[in-house]
């Protein structure tokens, strides 16, 4: 069995994007690891080099700014990402600049691979995730994240990355997919204030420019204010081993009532049904558990 671990990125530094941990947390796991490295304004490019693995395989590309829009080409940058897997290779593991696996959930991954690896039925492979927000101390645990994600396909190129990117789907189609007790480390909303409210302002563009330009002159010399959040619970387990470098770097704080919770009564009841039946209604699934 052969694996390939994949993902895009551009502007890694200027943005404090953790992707050097995200393509730490694959090679272990992937016989070859394509990177592809969007035309950028900061030396991503030597970050990525300075991993020092034959692993590796850069592909130089450039955004599209024509497809900004909805979030178009972050699954255009995605496919193309995709499309530099070799061949032979039988699983493919997609991560985000911000995401990472941590190595207690190597052996449920490989694992999961082997077992449906024969069955043409099982297209890929559904993970859950920890949200972190504020620091590496806090996870969001609201209706407001996304539990599940595909981030292991199988090698088959009528596999196209959705919409912005979050999912896939084949020929149009939801995938068919086994969710694993295995987790994606979500570190997207960490960063100083600083970083995190220009990242926010400039990916947010994607989605809305008219409303983000006015937004960005008043905003870019402020920080972010994380406290605008609905619920938080506190994070008691260990970090992916990639990731403690940067964790011991953080040179902000952040801190919050827990208690606190910013509901309707709406998002009350479902919050209580989740947490006490694990069962998320109502929720948007690109997938077909099966």
């Amino acid at each position: 069995m052969r694996i390939a671990g994949f993902l895009f990125i551009r502007n890694a530094i200027k943005y404090n994007y953790p992707v050097e941990a995200s393509i730490r947390s694959l090679l272990p796991l992937c016989d070859e690891v394509i990177v592809s490295v969007g035309k950028s304004e900061d030396d991503t490019e030597g970050l990525i080099r300075s991993i020092h693995s034959p692993k590796i395989k850069i592909h130089h590309t450039v955004w599209d700014d024509t497809l900004l829009k909805g979030g178009r080409v972050l699954a255009v940058e995605t496919d193309k990402a995709f499309d530099q897997v070799s061949a032979d290779i039988d699983w493919c593991i997609y991560l985000q600049g911000d995401e990472v696996i941590h190595e207690d959930d190597y052996p449920v991954i490989r694992r999961s691979m082997e077992q449906y690896k024969d069955n043409p039925q099982v297209e890929g492979l559904l993970f859950k995730y920890r949200h972190f927000y504020g620091s590496y101390d806090y996870i969001g645990d609201s209706r407001r994240w996304y539990s599940h994600e595909i981030r292991v396909i199988r090698n088959d190129r009528s596999i196209r990355s959705y919409r912005d990117a979050q999912g896939f789907r084949k020929d149009g189609r939801k995938l068919q997919v086994k969710p694993i007790d295995a987790y994606i480390y979500h570190y997207g909303w960490v960063r100083h204030p600083m970083h995190q409210l220009q990242k926010h302002l400039d990916f947010e563009k994607l989605y809305d420019s008219d409303r983000l330009a006015k937004d960005i002159s008043t905003k870019q010399t402020q920080e972010f204010d994380y406290s605008s959040i609905d619920s938080l619970v506190q994070f008691t387990g260990t970090h992916p081993t990639p990731m403690l470098s940067i964790i011991e770097k953080q040179n902000w704080h952040f801190s919050t009532d827990i208690s606190k919770k910013n509901f309707t009564l709406k998002t009350w009841l479902l919050y209580w049904v989740e947490r006490y039946t694990g069962h998320r209604l109502f929720d948007y699934r690109n997938y077909k558990i099966i």
